[in-house]
C-alpha cells in the first residue's frame, strides 16, 4: 500500500468521510453546473440540501453519456456540465470512442493529481514498487489512458512507454531492458503469446514477472488468466477505469480476488439492476451494473454515471488488509445479448470455450443473426481451433452443450481454422453484427 492508513481504514469510517465530500460536491454542482441544475430541477430537487447525503443518493437521477453529448455544440465542445472557466483547466483528454464518437474529458490540475493518486494506488496493489522497470503499451496520445501513465512516475518506477501496435519494439524492449512488469490489454497479452511462439521467443522465460492487464474484461476470467500466466510465466492482475470518471480506479492485489477501489475518497460506487435501474446492495457475490459518482471533482463532476460495466462485487476485507470494495468485470451491458429472456455476455462464452483447450485457441466471435440486442436461438458462435487441430463435430457439440448447461442458452457452434479470427493489439471485438 502506498497509503496504508487510508487503504486499511474501516469502510464505515470511509463512508462518513465520503458523505461529507459528497455534500460539498453537490453544492459545487448547484453553484457551477448548468447541466445538473437543470437535471435536478426536472427531478424536483431545487437545492444541495434537498439532494441529501449518500444514504439518499439512490433517489437522484442517473447520468447517461448520451445526455452529456446532447449538450455539446460547436461553441461548447465539452458540454454544459463544465464547472470551471477554460483558463482553470490543466488538461483535456478524450475517451477512446469504444461506444461512439470520442468525448472530451476536462480536468483541473487538482483533478489530474487525484487521477494520478488513485491510479498509483491501483497499480501499487499489483506489487510493483520503486526501482522496477515497467513497460507499457497504452496509447498516450489524446486518450485518458495516457493520464494513467503519471501513476508510474508517482510510484518511482522506471517507465518504458511503447504504445499500441509496436510489437517488435515491445519485444525488443523486453529482451534488452529486462523489465519486471508489463502493462497492456488482455487481448494483446494473449496475442503476444502466439507471436512469441511463432518466432521462438521465450516469453515465459523473460524477466517479466508481473503482467498488469486493463482496458477490457478478460484478465479475471479463470481460463484467460491461466493462459496468460502460463504463456508469460508471470502473475496476472487487473486494473480498470472509466474514462469519464477516472483512469485505473480499480486495481487487483496479489491475492487475485477482485480489483480494489483505488479511487476510494474520490468516487462513490453503487450497483444497480441494468434493466430496471433498481439499487442492489453492495455485498459479497452481488452482481449488477456499476454506477459511479464523483466526490471531489472540479472540472466536470458526474453524478450516478452509468458505466455499462457489469460486475461482481465483494465487500469483505481482503487478506492484503485493504478495506475498499472489490469488483470483477463480467462484461459490458453494451455487448450483452438477450436470448429468449436470458442475458448473455460474450465474455462468459469465451470463458466456457477456453475450457476446451488445447483443442481450441481461446478465440471466439458471437455472430448474431439479427440486428439489435434480442436474439432467437440458436445463437451463432464461431470458435477457433488450436493450431493443427482438425474440426470435429463432436467437439462443436460438446462446446454447445457446455454453453447450454452453464448459460441456459442454445448456441450453434461453428469451428473455424486457427488464425481465422482477428487478433488485436488493443481490444478484442467479441461480437460481429
Amino acid at each position: 500500500m502506498i497509503d496504508p492508513a487510508l487503504e486499511s481504514l474501516p469502510w464505515s469510517e470511509q463512508r462518513v468521510a465520503d458523505d461529507e465530500r459528497w455534500r460539498r460536491q453537490v453544492a459545487w454542482l448547484f453553484e457551477r453546473s448548468r447541466f445538473y441544475r437543470e437535471k435536478f430541477a426536472a427531478a424536483g430537487i431545487d437545492s444541495a440540501s434537498a439532494a441529501g447525503g449518500l444514504d439518499e443518493i439512490a433517489a437522484l437521477p442517473f447520468t447517461e453519456k448520451a445526455e452529456i453529448r446532447a449538450t455539446v455544440t460547436a461553441e461548447n465542445p465539452i458540454g454544459t456540465h463544465l464547472c470551471v472557466p477554460r483558463e482553470e483547466l490543466g488538461g483535456l483528454f478524450s475517451t477512446s470512442g469504444t461506444t461512439g464518437t470520442p468525448s472530451y474529458i476536462p480536468l483541473t490540475r487538482r483533478d489530474m493529481d487525484v487521477w494520478v493518486t488513485t491510479s498509483a494506488r491501483s497499480y501499487a496493489a499489483s506489487g510493483i514498487s520503486a526501482g522496477e522497470i515497467v513497460v507499457s503499451t497504452y496509447n498516450a496520445g489524446p486518450f485518458v489512458a495516457g493520464a494513467a501513465l503519471g501513476a508510474f512516475d508517482r510510484l518511482g518506477v522506471c517507465h518504458v512507454p511503447v504504445g499500441t501496435g509496436n510489437t517488435e519494439r515491445l519485444m525488443t524492449a523486453i529482451r534488452l531492458l529486462r523489465p519486471t512488469a508489463a502493462v497492456m490489454t488482455p487481448s494483446y497479452a494473449s496475442y503476444l503469446i502466439e507471436w512469441a511462439a511463432e518466432r521462438g521467443f521465450d516469453l515465459a522465460g523473460s524477466t517479466v514477472k508481473r503482467l498488469m492487464v486493463a482496458g477490457e474484461p478478460g484478465g479475471g476470467e479463470p481460463a484467460m488468466r491461466a493462459r496468460l500466466e502460463a504463456g508469460w510465466g508471470a502473475r496476472v492482475t487487473e486494473a480498470m477505469g472509466i474514462g469519464d470518471i477516472g483512469v485505473s480506479l480499480w486495481g487487483e492485489c496479489e491475492h487475485q480476488c477482485g480489483m480494489h477501489l483505488g479511487g476510494r475518497g474520490a468516487v462513490h460506487a453503487e450497483l444497480i439492476d441494468p434493466a430496471t435501474g433498481a439499487s442492489i446492495a453492495m455485498a459479497d457475490g452481488a452482481r449488477g451494473e456499476l454506477v459511479l459518482t464523483h466526490l471531489q471533482h472540479q472540472a466536470a463532476p458526474l453524478v450516478r454515471f452509468r458505466t455499462r460495466d457489469h460486475v461482481e462485487v465483494w465487500t469483505s476485507r481482503c487478506a492484503c488488509g485493504r478495506t475498499a470494495p472489490r469488483v470483477r468485470c463480467i462484461g459490458r451491458t453494451d455487448d450483452m445479448l438477450i436470448v429468449r429472456g436470458v442475458n448473455v455476455f460474450p465474455t462468459a462464452i469465451r470463458e466456457i470455450v477456453a475450457g476446451f483447450a488445447p483443442s481450441v485457441s481461446g478465440m471466439i466471435q458471437v455472430r448474431p443473426s439479427a440486428p439489435g440486442v434480442r436474439q432467437e436461438p440458436p445463437l451463432p458462435v464461431a470458435v477457433e481451433l488450436a493450431k493443427d487441430v482438425a474440426p470435429d463435430p463432436a467437439l462443436a457439440e460438446a462446446i454447445a452443450a457446455r454453453i447450454r448447461a452453464a448459460l441456459v442458452v442454445t448456441a450453434s457452434v461453428e469451428l473455424v481454422p486457427w488464425g481465422t479470427l482477428e487478433r488485436s493489439e488493443y481490444k478484442s471485438k467479441l461480437v460481429r453484427h
